[in-house]
């Protein structure tokens, strides 16, 4: 089974496509939640619209909050309308959206039956329904259906999976390191912020790699530039050096700089901030030493990347947010995440917070809570060990989700918006 999902500017859109279908009889309405129905069980577009204007109402900044979903079978299974609302509620439930009101339509008018659900990623309250890796977790939900129902696997399903082994860490031993480097460092700075090269060799150490500034000069000017290496299991560079020009204008020097400088946007939302350091703070009074804190922090989405230097003092602490996407130095966070505060706790056994039994014991149950909760997009970190280099599984996996998809706007919905607003402008 394949999912295509669409984000819009406009729900009417949505559901005045859907709505054209069950007017020309090559479509129904299968199920609805939370929906307006008229007395006679009919739907129209204004109570259709109705059902969700106190969401689109309440929205506070959500650029596209219409979501517009169609759930595509293989043509030869053969799915009965009980197993199609089963599989779209399954499906709205596992990908957050169980609790929104959204109406399911049944399309009939070419061979290969399939549904459409429209709905909106904005809750009561206005807040955008988190979608981080909401392809990868959208690929495990048809695969989940696909076993649960009987159901042909996509065909895709095989080729995502061969796509992401692609992103995997970087093993020099297995030659070809060119390409290996060239797949992660495409792609970080399209989708993570981070504002100083030590923010991003942190999260390339993920995938064990290195960015090194280098100067020069040519006709007699002075360059800089960036060259890349590969790393072994214990972080020391164990290949030559590669320009960046090898890897596309977003892994340079100057492309850098600007995306450090683009980055500062995202580290001035002082909610992210707020949100992290919160977690971070809460993990200190509970977790018993190193590995417990960095192991508990994975189950919130969080990698700890500690820099120590040759006589083992922690110089620096980096936490990579896999949530907001964004790279933190503990001292951006605030002066009780420093390195120095990590180190006096690691190094020498002086725990930064006092214990308070009654007050520890609720933070582990809320730790544990969450960690459950959001076992979806991040079941894969409980699979890492609490190595750096090993570590690189979880951005890996991450990124497999991040990469352009077929799963995009339903361009059949907008031509035909498109063709009712040529109407009404004759």
């Amino acid at each position: 089974m394949i999912a295509k999902i669409g984000h819009g500017t406009n729900i009417m859109g949505a559901l005045s496509y859907n709505l054209s279908k069950v007017n020309q009889e090559k479509g129904h309405v299968l199920f609805t939640q939370k929906m307006r129905e008229s007395r006679d069980g009919t739907f129209s577009l204004g109570d259709c619209y109705k059902s969700f204007e106190p969401y689109l109402a309440a929205n506070r900044n959500t650029e596209k909050p219409a979501l517009h979903i169609s759930l595509n079978p293989d043509p030869g299974d053969k799915v009965d309308d009980s197993r199609y609302i089963a599989m779209a509620q399954e499906y709205m439930k596992e990908m957050g959206y169980g609790q929104q009101p959204y109406i399911v339509f049944k399309h009939t008018d070419i061979e290969r039956t399939h549904i459409h659900i429209v709905s909106t990623n904005v809750d009561r309250l206005g807040k955008k329904i988190p979608d981080t890796f909401e392809h990868r977790r959208s690929m495990q939900a048809c695969r989940e259906l696909e076993r649960k129902y009987g159901l042909t696997i996509a065909p895709g399903a095989e080729k995502d999976s061969a796509q992401e082994t692609l992103f995997k860490p970087v093993d020099y031993s297995k030659g070809d390191i060119k390409s290996q480097i060239a797949a992660v460092v495409r792609y970080l700075p399209k989708y993570y912020s981070y504002q100083s090269l030590g923010a991003y060799n942190a999260l390339l150490s993920l995938f064990n790699i290195t960015a090194q500034e280098v100067t020069g000069e040519q006709l007699g000017k002075s360059r800089q530039g960036i060259v890349y290496f590969a790393l072994d299991a214990s972080g020391q560079k164990a290949s030559n050096p590669f320009k960046a020009s090898l890897f596309g204008k977003n892994a340079g020097f100057t492309a850098l700089k600007a995306h450090y400088e683009k980055s500062g946007e995202v580290f001035k939302n002082g909610t992210l901030k707020g949100i992290l350091k919160n977690t971070l703070e809460a993990a200190m009074h509970i977790a018993s030493g190193e590995a417990d804190f960095t192991t508990m922090l994975k189950g919130q989405g969080i990698n700890t990347v500690v820099h120590r230097n040759p006589e083992g003092r922690i110089y620096g602490i980096t936490f990579i947010d896999h949530t907001s996407r964004a790279v933190w130095n503990g001292s951006q966070l605030a002066k009780g995440l420093s390195a120095n505060v990590f180190n006096e706790w690691w190094t020498n056994g002086i725990n930064p917070k006092s214990m308070d039994v009654g007050r520890d014991q609720i933070l582990k149950q809320n730790f544990s809570s969450q960690e459950t909760a959001m076992e979806g997009p991040f079941g894969f970190l409980d699979k890492t060990n609490n190595d750096s280099h090993n570590a690189g599984n979880v951005l890996a996996e991450v990124i497999g989700g991040l990469l352009p998809t077929d799963q995009g706007e339903n361009y059949e919905e907008l031509a035909f918006a498109n063709k009712m607003k040529k109407k009404r402008k004759h």
